[in-house]
């Protein structure tokens, strides 16, 4: 995949100076060497920062190495003033953990206190205004920190990311799907850039790709994906067509940005002008890292690029689109576990999947304006779908969006995709989330979310909590188990 940061983590250790040194260096040196037993690379500053004096040095090491994420080790109690200056200096996302003790047999020279130096730690971060990530489970053995640690390099990866992302959108919001309007303010609080466009931009500059040299070897590409889900050839140059002039584009608007993703209207005078439907475009370029989503949902974009960033696999935007009859659960009984009926619903979309998700992916083209547009004749601008449904496995539902009063809100929710036919059109997949009927209509209705969901297809809960929490966002919604209820939940059933 492109489009996404490096992430070049650092480690330094601090040490309270009535502590011993050796301590907190020894036991830097057994986290780091678990870090790497993860499979994660990490710089080490070879300075214990003892005082204000060390922390500038320690930090003129992790910089000098490139270091963008920190981790502050607490090998012993640490002390405050120096050890939270690291953060305020540094201007990137820092960790902090802390070292637990490690035998009863070396409790008077062996013991490090670091339980008690985190919770000063706490305190001086919020005294110096700093946010910095502080783990579930921050005080642990070299292993247990280790694997915060390989959580840590995901959180900040998208915190990275975002620091240098722009959005793309071209058209104005459909008026038949305001849903998708949002105000753009929030997104400069938390530091993206967004660049909206015409239409007729668009156009323009997909017009002036008519002989690119590219279209060729894309065309090439398309087909070797495709494979025997090729059904329609005579589309292809036009969509690649539209993949070259959409690179083209970010290329030579990124700015002073490093990565970016697109919020593109797709419809309804998309088909008469462009000549086909986009869809597959969305999906190919999703699986390289650069999402595109549909309806001009800008915070979609957002929410698609976070979930690339976190999980550095494709993501989905999909409609909460319908429920499962009933008759079709009953017909996969056996499949549908202990999820009950109300558990179930189907994420949809005309075809922005990318193949990798797909069970025998074919393209195709979209019913829903066909019926609209070539209502009597065979598919031609409606082309280019790419539809079959979405294999099984686990997923993260996740949306970031803002409220009509420019305020950042959030929801979570873990599931899978059934292994069940949906028996129906598009991208399209039977998805599983406990308690989904109570979590749609008092967090999704209750929250007046748009329809577009992000889907990653991994449980990614865990990692985009703590991304929100750095961001700032505080209205975070989840599926609540059952017997709890949401704050508003009519308890009188």
């Amino acid at each position: 995949m492109i489009n996404i940061p490096e992430v070049k983590l650092g480690v330094i250790a601090v040490s309270r100076n009535c502590f011993p040194k050796e301590l907190s260096s020894r036991r830097c040196k057994a986290l780091v060497s678990e870090i790497g037993k993860k499979g994660v690379s990490v710089f080490t500053a070879d300075t214990i920062v003892e005082n204000e004096i060390d922390a500038l040095a320690a930090l003129k090491e992790a910089a000098d190495a490139g270091v963008n994420a920190l981790v502050v080790y607490l090998g012993n109690f640490g002390p405050e003033g120096p050890e939270t200056l690291i953060a305020q200096k540094f201007g990137g996302v820092t960790m902090y953990v802390a070292a637990a003790e490690e035998t009863g047999s070396d409790l008077i020279n062996g013991r490090g206190d670091a339980y008690c130096g985190l919770l000063n730690t706490s305190y001086n971060l919020k005294l110096r205004g700093v946010k910095a990530y502080i783990p579930e489970n921050p005080v642990g053995t070299a292993e247990e920190l280790a694997a915060e640690v390989a959580v840590f390099e995901n959180i900040a990866r998208v915190i990275v990311g975002l620091s240098q992302f722009k959005i793309f959108s071209f058209g104005p919001r459909p008026f038949d799907f305001v849903a998708c309007n949002a105000p753009i303010k929030p997104l400069y609080d938390i530091g993206v850039e967004i660049q909206e466009n015409s239409e007729l931009d668009l156009y323009a500059a997909f017009n002036a790709h008519a002989n690119d040299s590219r279209i060729d070897g894309i065309v090439a590409e398309m087909e070797q994906e495709l494979g025997a889900g090729n059904k329609h050839s005579g589309v292809l140059r036009r969509l690649a067509q539209y993949e070259a002039t959409l690179l083209d584009w970010a290329e030579e608007n990124k700015g002073a940005s490093k990565y970016f993703a697109f919020a593109n209207k797709c419809w309804p005078a998309f088909q008469t002008q462009f000549g086909f439907v986009p869809c597959y475009v969305n999906g190919r370029l999703a699986a390289r890292g650069i999402p595109v989503a549909c309806e001009t949902d800008i915070y979609g974009a957002l929410t698609e690029y976070i979930i690339t960033l976190a999980t550095l696999t494709p993501p989905a935007l999909l409609d909460i689109n319908n429920t499962v009859p009933k008759d079709l659960f009953e017909e996969f009984k056996g499949v549908t576990k202990d999820y009950a009926l109300s558990d179930l619903f189907m994420g949809f979309h005309c075809g922005n999947g990318s193949s990798c998700y797909l069970k025998d992916p074919k393209m195709g083209y979209q019913l829903i304006m066909k019926r609209a547009l070539e209502p009597d004749s065979e598919p031609d601008i409606t082309r280019g779908t790419l539809e079959g449904d979405i294999k099984a496995g686990d997923i993260t539902v996740f949306r970031l969006q803002t409220s009509a009063d420019c305020k950042l809100k959030s929801y979570i929710a873990q599931g899978e995709i059934l292994d069940m036919p949906s028996k129906s059109f598009g991208t399209i997949g039977v998805i599983a989330i406990p308690e989904m009927a109570r979590f749609y209509r008092h967090i999704l209705v209750g929250g007046n979310y748009p329809h577009h969901a992000g889907i990653a297809f991994k449980p990614s809960g865990k990692v985009f909590y703590e991304v929100l929490k750095l961001l700032g966002v505080t209205d975070i919604g989840y599926n609540q188990p059952k017997g709890i209820l949401y704050p508003h939940e009519n308890p009188f059933k």
